[in-house]
């Protein structure tokens, strides 16, 4: 499969990549989640070249987050991880963050839930959505699966997503694929010329 993208309708989702999941000394490293930086950047560089959106998403958690929840608890089921203000919480500083790309800050494994990721394509007219990033069954599947819903195209770029273990990230392509969105490598994402 391939799909020729127009840039100015298109958005590339770098979803949490951050030194708590992609470097060695981070909360929660996945080797998987590094293994995939250097093709995220690839990625990345030739959709900003084509004049898409960089969109790039960072898991953050207040310390006090969970202490009155119900059931959702992060931090019950991780561990402590990308805490507020702490270096595990940044952006790996390999990635290319420019002033015009969006940085959302979200607190869950959904980047839509109560951000301002939905207004934001909304306001440049993004219909179509390149999602790559780390972990694939948690906060990529997630953010595909809710950018579905809201009916943007999520086009999955299965060799740019990080994983824990190589069958999350098998179970989280094909639930994409047959649920809601697309699978596709790397090199098949194609920028339409203007």
């Amino acid at each position: 499969m391939s799909a020729s993208l127009e840039p100015d309708r298109t958005a590339v989702v770098v979803v949490d990549m951050q030194n708590g999941f992609c470097h060695p000394e981070g909360s929660l490293y996945a080797p998987g989640s590094e293994a995939v930086v250097g093709s995220v950047t690839s990625l990345v560089e030739r959709a900003r070249e084509a004049g898409a959106s960089i969109v790039y998403t960072r898991d953050v958690h207040p310390p006090e987050q969970f202490a009155d929840t119900h059931y959702y608890d992060e931090f019950d089921r991780w561990g402590e991880h990308v805490l507020e203000g702490t270096w595990d919480a940044e952006l790996l500083e390999t990635l290319d963050v420019r002033e015009a790309d969006l940085v959302v800050e979200k607190h869950t494994y959904d980047a839509f839930h109560e951000t301002q990721l939905e207004g934001w394509l909304d306001a440049r007219n993004v219909d179509d959505l390149v999602i790559c990033g780390t972990l694939a069954n948690v906060c990529v599947l997630h953010t595909a699966g809710s950018a579905g819903l809201r009916d943007y195209r999520p086009l999955l770029v299965e060799d740019c997503i990080g994983c824990l273990e190589e069958a999350h990230r098998e179970y989280a392509l094909d639930h994409a694929d047959w649920l809601f969105g697309e699978v596709l490598k790397r090199e098949a994402v194609a920028f339409a010329s203007a």
